[in-house]
């Protein structure tokens, strides 16, 4: 990172950011359009700012300073979370947080953010809201079936309750919708080829190409299924410890849960996917690692077809993966 002056590590939280530079010194500011001005006035184009992927936090600081023409990198707040382990910190503060993203930026290559446009950051807020209403969903099926087991539910609770849940589902749909608008608009073809997969529906690739911008923050197959969080991890040390492989699960929970409803599908219509669970499961192995290993290949063969820009053909599928 010596191209840059100075490097700068930022954390946020709700109403604050903390950041320290690469001299020591600590500042902190509001997070809000007001602090992100008086901030900016503090740094110049040969700054590097770094901060953690933390949500919609993060977002709106680093588009407005990216639009500001400063250099701007996100990264994964596990990196940094394993380098403070590294080092055996054992503070915790923001103060603490800044100062650890700003030496884990002077000892590792950082990847630069490149802005999202405004169909982007829409659909990250629609997938944000919709996780919301996806929890409340779920807290009010299972309100409504402990009113059942109770045996003599109350009809007003038991109508309200129906009545919530419809119009949860209502608006779920209707989110759902201009999720899928937003997508066909800026990304029509890609969204195209990846439905072409045998086993990859609408929802699934929809999320795919927002939550990958276009299948560009990605260079390989293998950092997509890491991001997915379905690549097994491994449990082995000396001749004692001999643990279960399982799959990592650290990364995006939404799109692993619907890549395995997708497995079972292309279980039955993806020559590939149906050829890899078979073999699995002749083999004595559990059916869900057959699944998980049915959904590292669905992930595969969406990379392949998002980078060829060419539709799935099972002719020839197999010379793109």
């Amino acid at each position: 990172m010596d191209k840059y002056k100075e490097i700068h590590g930022v954390d946020i939280s709700k109403d604050v950011f903390d950041v320290m530079d690469t001299n020591g010194k600590h500042h902190q500011y509001d997070n809000s359009l007001k602090g992100f001005k008086l901030y900016l006035k503090s740094i110049n184009t040969e700054t590097l700012v770094v901060m953690e992927a933390t949500g919609y936090y993060h977002y709106l600081l680093a588009q407005f300073l990216y639009d500001q023409g400063i250099h701007v990198s996100v990264v994964n707040p596990l990196s940094v979370k394993r380098f403070v382990q590294m080092k055996l910190s054992k503070i915790k503060t923001d103060k603490s947080d800044a100062r650890a993203i700003c030496d884990y930026a002077q000892m590792n290559q950082v990847p630069l953010y490149n802005g999202k446009g405004a169909e982007q950051s829409e659909s990250l807020q629609l997938l944000a809201l919709m996780d919301i209403y996806l929890k409340q969903r779920t807290q009010l099926k299972n309100k409504l079936h402990g009113e059942k087991v109770l045996g003599i539910p109350s009809k007003t609770v038991y109508n309200s309750l129906k009545k919530s849940l419809a119009e949860l589902d209502k608006q779920l749909s209707s989110l759902q919708e201009r999720l899928m608008s937003l997508v066909k608009k800026s990304q029509q073809q890609q969204l195209s080829n990846l439905k072409s997969i045998p086993g990859l529906g609408d929802k699934t690739a929809a999320l795919l190409i927002v939550l990958t911008e276009g299948f560009t923050k990605f260079e390989t197959a293998a950092q997509l299924c890491n991001y997915a969080g379905i690549t097994p991890t491994i449990r082995r040390s000396g001749s004692s410890v001999r643990g279960r492989s399982r799959i990592s699960k650290v990364g995006n929970r939404k799109l692993r849960n619907l890549l395995f409803l997708c497995a079972f599908s292309a279980c039955k219509y993806n020559k590939q996917c149906k050829a890899i669970y078979e073999r699995i499961v002749a083999k004595g192995k559990s059916k869900k690692l057959a699944l998980i290993a049915v959904c590292n290949k669905l992930l595969k063969q969406a990379f392949a077809i998002a980078k060829s820009g060419i539709p799935y053909d099972e002719k020839y599928v197999s010379k793109l993966n």
